[in-house]
């Protein structure tokens, strides 16, 4: 094993002692318990199975039989979740195969973030992860299962439902994708219309029928955002059936594997080989997941989520974390927006599997772990098929050689020798930044600050022509306490305009870019926020910022005790107001006023 990767294991296993073994305690005490129809009264009981046939009343309370739940973020708003409509009679049909019932527990709020982008709903975004992980529990807290099938995929819905399974961490769980959308219009293409809209060269019926051809069926999105990188952590996690991530919703491989799930997942109670999820997410499970997201240059919204994912397993982790590890970890793929291919070319040339395989042959990633297949992730480096008959699942080992060089890479030749995120620090505080699709001239800016309270402010600068010149752009304000820290992707094509014309450019806030990030050096989640009084609230028109990813620094550059005297700027009464109301908005005033800081997850529950 690599020295760093161990010495970083070591030091959050040490961090994490205390906490750590009073959630193992707290999970060996729920294990211990008779089952759920033994220990629960008889209208209890009554209650749990009314709606059952009889048939399944008699192998849950007389045969004793193994009973699963299913937790769902089914919904036909996210194109990605829309194939869970047909999963319940799926994994009913198969649990019953199995001699075992199966229940759905509940469903958890699903919303697109393609839909609400640059909307007030964006506002409610992050804050949706905690309130899936809350509905997981309540759909859990019927306490009955033997096991639970979680199924979701995108960016909120994963870490919600895993944040939620751990608070149940003595159950057995398998989380069961859908699949990626097949190609459309390429992803490059897609990023051209819309810098073209945004310099008024093409109209809005242009960039619809753009938009129309890359998003055009069901699956997720097939770029490498939050979605995508939730199934490559997943899968570094062990957490899925091995292999499960990329394949279509449509194939015939996509049913065997959820059957497969079931199967699984029965394979793993008490009665099996006993693996509950919060065993199996110890911090070496955490560190390998960190590092397949370095290693494919995944989205930044991890920074946040898999801080929040830890802390529900007892476990504590933090940016310096990811910034070591991200200093030896070899950047393997290049998928959209680190380079041309999308998830399904990602998928062809070698996956999920493929850049397992190399980490863990390297020394690169902790290959001692439990997973839902075995206690060893080595499952999760073969390739998933269908049988002969096509009624099951057999899997192989991938070549040696990747499918396509120009998207995965091997450990030996990577396309860099350092993940794609970086930590920054200095007098504005903490940042991240995801740098492997930023090209190496544009990772030192220092130019004069231009800041913004919101981005429609800054999107009208842009079309006023007030931006033609280098900048750093700030957009601040705009952090958990302020308005639920949303993604600023409007600001996206923009930048790249501005970019392409030459300009010097980088953007700092104390929001989100997420997945997404692309090639305009983004210095995102700076903590403290502005209005918990970080210190971007002490930048000023003009003050000129240093952004270096190189030496990892975040400066105003700003003689010392200048800075030291100055009053932090204040959000405005009207600004502030409109955060909190209207379309939703004021049922999450207490989480907004709670939320602790992105670089502690932005939990908003302790």
């Amino acid at each position: 094993m690599n020295k760093t990767i161990v010495a970083v294991t070591d030091r959050i296993r040490q961090r994490s002692a205390a906490s750590r073994a009073r959630y193992l305690d707290g999970l060996d005490k729920l294990a211990g318990r008779k089952r759920g129809v033994e220990r629960m009264g008889c209208a209890n009981v009554a209650h749990a199975v009314a709606a059952l046939p009889a048939n399944d009343k008699f192998r849950i309370v007389a045969e004793k039989g193994p009973h699963l739940a299913i937790v769902t973020a089914y919904n036909d708003m996210l194109s990605a979740h829309q194939p869970y409509e047909a999963y319940p009679a799926l994994i009913r049909d198969e649990a019953h195969k199995q001699g075992a019932t199966v229940q759905v527990a509940g469903g958890v709020p699903a919303m697109c973030d393609g839909v609400t982008q640059g909307l007030p709903g964006m506002e409610m975004s992050l804050f949706s992860r905690d309130a899936i992980a809350m509905s997981t529990a309540i759909s859990l807290s019927h306490d009955v299962f033997d096991a639970a099938l979680l199924l979701g995929i995108c960016d909120k819905i994963v870490p919600g439902l895993l944040i939620g399974a751990l608070h149940f961490g003595h159950l057995p769980c398998v989380f069961v994708p859908a699949g990626p959308m097949s190609s459309g219009l390429s992803n490059n293409d897609k990023s051209k219309v819309r810098e073209l809209f945004a310099q008024g060269k093409v109209g809005r019926d242009e960039l619809l029928k753009a938009e129309s051809a890359a998003y055009h069926g069901a699956g997720t999105c097939t770029f490498y955002g939050t979605a995508n990188s939730n199934q490559m952590l997943l899968e570094a996690m062990g957490l899925h059936v091995p292999g499960a991530a990329f394949v279509h919703p449509h194939d015939p491989l996509r049913e065997a594997l959820t059957r497969e799930a079931v199967r699984t997942a029965l394979s793993i109670t008490s009665k099996g080989r006993y693996t509950p999820i919060g065993r199996l997410v110890d911090e070496r499970a955490i560190v390998n997941a960190m590092l397949a997201l370095l290693a494919t240059g995944g989205s930044t919204n991890h920074l946040i989520h898999w801080v929040a994912v830890a802390r529900s397993a007892g476990i504590l982790i933090d940016w310096s974390d990811f910034s070591e590890l991200s200093a030896v970890t070899p950047l393997l793929s290049r998928v959209y927006p680190n380079g041309a291919a999308d998830v399904n070319q990602f998928q062809s040339a070698g996956g999920p599997s493929f850049v397992i395989r190399e980490l863990l042959d390297a020394g690169l990633m902790h290959a001692d772990v439990l997973s839902v297949a075995g206690p060893s992730l080595r499952p999760f480096t073969r390739l998933p098929n269908l049988n002969a008959a096509g009624t099951g699942v057999e899997w192989q080992d991938l070549p040696l050689a990747s499918g396509d060089e120009d998207v995965v890479r091997t450990a030996a030749a990577p396309f860099s020798p350092s993940g794609g995120l970086k930590l920054l620090q200095g007098n504005l505080g903490r940042a991240v930044i995801k740098v492997s699709a930023v090209p190496e001239s544009n990772h030192i800016i220092e130019a004069p600050a231009c800041i913004f309270a919101t981005q429609e402010a800054m999107l009208a600068a842009f079309n006023a022509g007030e931006l033609e010149r280098d900048v750093v752009v700030v957009v601040r304000f705009q952090g958990p306490h302020a308005n639920g820290m949303p993604e600023l992707h409007k600001l996206t094509p923009p930048l790249a305009v501005l970019q392409g014309r030459g300009f010097k450019v980088a953007l700092v806030t104390d929001g989100r870019m997420s997945g997404a990030s692309g090639k305009v050096p983004a210095a995102i989640h700076v903590s403290p926020e502005a209005l918990a009084g970080g210190p971007l609230a002490k930048l000023r028109d003009g003050d000129v910022v240093r952004l270096d990813a190189v030496s990892g620094e975040l400066l105003a550059l700003v003689p010392a005790e200048e800075w030291a005297a100055r009053e932090l700027a204040q959000i405005s009464p009207e600004q502030l107001d409109e955060n909190g109301h209207g379309l939703g908005r004021d049922l999450f005033a207490g989480m907004r006023r709670n939320v602790l800081s992105a670089e502690e997850g932005a939990i908003s529950w302790l």
